[in-house]
């Protein structure tokens, strides 16, 4: 088994929305919400979500996807956290300190690969992506849940899952999922 982790690129565009979307449906989440204000996404996509995320990939890589085998099996939303608008002005999830961390905003593993090691392996090749592009330290904005988390909110992450990777608790939120409270996890680099 091999595990690679690459940008998504135009030309990978297809394996991340076979990660996140394999029926490509226009009402499903194309991972948008936190990266573009509803005009800008409507000015992009012409009332088309997909298309509106093709053209953000054209202008930068909003993040990384996990192949296994040369099988797109996860996709992790990261970047500079002063380039995502939601987060950079986010009252709920402030800074720690003054660190221009990467911010990690969404990890999801395609259906039928739950529970195989993707989660490991899609973390480190996101982690090796921000630090090959300058970025002193990744974080992200995970839950402590007490048992299964609810698979609508499973994008922001678990503590353990970070854990796993190398991240540490930095600070807390005032930001909820699931009725969770989210906490602030960061790996240096």
């Amino acid at each position: 088994m091999t595990w690679r982790t690459e940008p998504v690129t135009p030309e990978r565009f297809d394996d991340f929305a076979d990660v996140i979307n394999p029926n490509r449906r226009e009402t499903h989440c194309w991972c948008l919400s936190h990266r573009l204000p509803a005009r800008r996404i409507e000015e992009l996509g012409g009332g088309s979500r997909e298309r509106a995320m093709r053209a953000v990939c054209r202008e930068a890589p909003p993040g990384v996807v996990t192949y296994r085998d040369d099988v797109p099996v996860g996709w992790c939303h990261l970047g500079p956290r002063a380039d995502i608008p939601r987060l950079a002005a986010s009252r709920l999830i402030r800074p720690v300190d003054d660190l221009p961390v990467w911010s990690i905003i969404c990890v999801v593993v395609r259906g039928g690969h739950r529970r195989q090691g993707v989660t490991g392996a899609l973390l480190e090749g996101a982690v090796g992506w921000a630090r090959a592009n300058g970025a002193p330290a990744v974080e992200a904005y995970p839950v402590d849940p007490p048992g299964r988390m609810d698979t609508t909110m499973a994008f922001v992450g678990t503590r353990s899952m970070f854990e796993r990777a190398g991240f540490a608790v930095v600070g807390t939120t005032d930001a909820v999922a699931s009725r969770m409270p989210r906490l602030v996890m960061r790996r240096m680099l």
